[in-house]
Formats: C-alpha cells, structure tokens, sequence
C-alpha cells in the first residue's frame, strides 16, 4: 500500500498531470487532499491501472477526498509556452481551484514552480509512494481520457477512443493521411520523416 501521507501535521495536495507525450488534446493536472487515515489497497500509479481501475478509483477518490480539482491547458497554450511550463500551469490552476488551502504541495517528478507561497516537494515516482498523487494521477487521466474519447466522435480516423492522442503509429499514419486538427500540437513531431537507407 501507498504512503499516506508525507509530514502528518500538515494539509497536503497531492499534484499530478496527464497527457504529457501526446500528440493532440490538452495537458491536465489534478490536485488532490487525503485524509491522513485513507486506506485504498488498489490505489496506484494510475500508469499502473488498467483503465477499468481507474474508472473504478475515480468516484472513491472524489468522494473521500477532502477536495479536489481538476485543469486543463490547451494544446495552442503548449505550443506557445512549451509543455513543462503547460503541465506546471495546469497544476497551478488545479491546486488554485481547491475548496481548502494546503500547506505542502506534494509534486510527481522533478519539476515545478512554486505556487504562490505554498512550499512544495518534488518526488520523482511520487504517484508510486504517495496516496494523494496517485489519486491526482488517476483524477488527472481519466478526466483526460474522457476529454479526448469525446474528441473521437468528431475526428473518429485518429482513434482516439483507444490512443486518447498519443503517438501511436495508427494516429500517426492518420495524421499523414487527413492532416491535423485544431487539437494538435504543432511544436510536437507529428510525422515521422522516413530514413534513407544508402
């Protein structure tokens, strides 16, 4: 089972983000606040789940949770600002969007801005150790998923019901074939450029 909590004294909002590595759709992030006594056995690394899981998790995390949020940057904000900065906002406005003040941010990966006057902690594999970023990491996917399975009803040839937009060689080869959408990212390699063989 997950780490509970990081520091017991304090107000922690787990962050995590979704939709890093894809090549169309929006980058979100969750902010999430565990009671410190939060037991799940399930509760994972949402990359860890399969989607059925997750669907599963969801409703437990936001029913017991004692808040959550979850934002969202669009894919014409990531191709201005780069998607490192894009994922940082998009938890900025997740933890903005919380019904309580934490006290400690608690971030996956290595990488982040602070918040206001919030200290925070990076923790590389966080959504392995934690509780709350494991619940913001399955939070910030499946809100996703549901974003771009929605998306697929109006551009069905890139599949994105199955890929939700990551490269994928059947999202690549549709991109070859019917161009790219206004939910593409045009700083990302879309295509990729055949090598020649001497």
């Amino acid at each position: 089972m997950l780490s509970p909590y990081f520091t017991a004294d304090m107000i922690e909002a787990g962050c995590d983000e979704a939709g890093r590595g894809c090549l169309a759709g929006p980058v979100y992030a969750a902010a999430v606040i565990l009671p410190k006594d939060f037991e799940n056995d399930l509760l994972n690394d949402s990359k860890k789940l399969t989607e059925n899981q997750r669907l599963e998790l969801r409703p437990i995390i936001e029913a017991n949770a004692i808040a959550y949020a979850v934002a969202s940057v669009d894919n014409n904000t990531i191709d201005k600002i780069n998607i490192l900065n894009a994922s940082i906002l998009a938890m900025h406005k997740a933890v903005e969007m919380l019904k309580v003040q934490p006290q400690l941010l608690l971030i996956d990966g290595n990488r982040f801005k602070r918040y206001k006057n919030v200290p925070h902690k990076c923790i590389i594999k966080g959504d392995s150790i934690y509780m709350s970023i494991a619940a913001a990491s399955v939070l910030a996917k499946t809100y996703r998923d549901d974003f771009m399975t929605n998306l697929h009803e109006k551009y069905p040839c890139y599949k994105w019901e199955d890929n939700k937009g990551y490269p994928t060689s059947l999202h690549r080869e549709a991109i070859v074939k019917n161009g790219i959408t206004e939910y593409h990212r045009k700083s990302y390699k879309l295509v990729i450029e055949p090598t020649l063989e001497f």
